[in-house]
């Protein structure tokens, strides 16, 4: 009995961990950029079974991961706005090291510098990207490959995003804020991004659908009403026990 109860403490612990995640994936559904995180452990329970008897510890992943996939591209006509196509990130400079991010809503500082929407350098294939004096963000041309040219499609080239993926190891990578990455203390290089097309003027969605999300919601709020009627049904059978013993 002792066994079961733990087994039925465990699920519960790992339904609230799932809900919170999927609350954190609607609260981001317009966010650009956001990936959203997926846990299988409620389709997981829901195949074996609701019976916590069928579950042990360890028989099932309760770790969650990133779900990586491409968002819808959305046109917003602002020539600091890029969207990813492709599996990749930008590379964004900070004190603590580089940060990885899908999210290409940028600006420029007072220095000319393109930055993200907190004022981090966005790295460019050789450092940061300037704009020149007296160019408007309006005047730059941004090619496919992430090339940036000042005074449109014949102009000079002033920088070239730099752009990264981790083909076998995205799931690695640690979410820290403001919709970034880093990687992890363990040894993972990240890579040129190949067949990555960068679109200027667009953003990338959050690939978070609320259909989904709401129909694993309703999962995740069955499975955990159904445990917790399991753990008030063992309590009153311990508290019949007990009177029946201390009659």
């Amino acid at each position: 009995m002792a066994e079961i109860t733990t087994q039925v403490s465990t699920t519960i612990d790992a339904l609230t961990r799932e809900f919170d995640i999927i609350a954190h994936n609607l609260a981001n559904v317009s966010t650009v950029g956001y990936k959203r995180r997926c846990n299988a452990f409620s389709k997981s329970l829901e195949a074996q079974g609701t019976g916590v008897q069928t579950y042990s510890p360890g028989s099932i992943d309760l770790e969650s991961v990133f779900d990586f996939s491409q968002g819808s591209i959305v046109e917003t006509g602002r020539p600091l706005d890029f969207a990813l196509y492709g599996k990749g990130f930008f590379v964004i400079e900070t004190p603590e090291g580089p940060l990885y991010t899908r999210n290409g809503v940028f600006g420029a500082n007072q220095n000319g510098q393109i930055v993200d929407s907190v004022g981090r350098i966005v790295s460019g294939e050789a450092g940061a990207i300037t704009i020149p004096g007296g160019v408007a963000p309006a005047q730059l041309n941004v090619a496919s490959d992430g090339n940036i040219k000042s005074g449109g499609i014949d102009g000079i080239t002033i920088g070239k995003f730099r752009l990264v993926d981790f083909p076998d190891n995205e799931d690695t990578l640690v979410p820290v804020g403001d919709n970034c990455y880093q990687m992890p203390e363990q040894d993972i290089t990240a890579v040129a991004a190949e067949n990555i097309v960068v679109k200027q003027g667009y953003q990338e969605a959050s690939n978070v659908k609320m259909i989904d999300e709401l129909v694993d919601m309703m999962m995740v709020s069955r499975l955990y009403e159904a445990n917790m009627k399991f753990v008030t049904a063992q309590a009153e059978a311990t508290d019949s026990i007990m009177s029946v013993a201390m009659a």
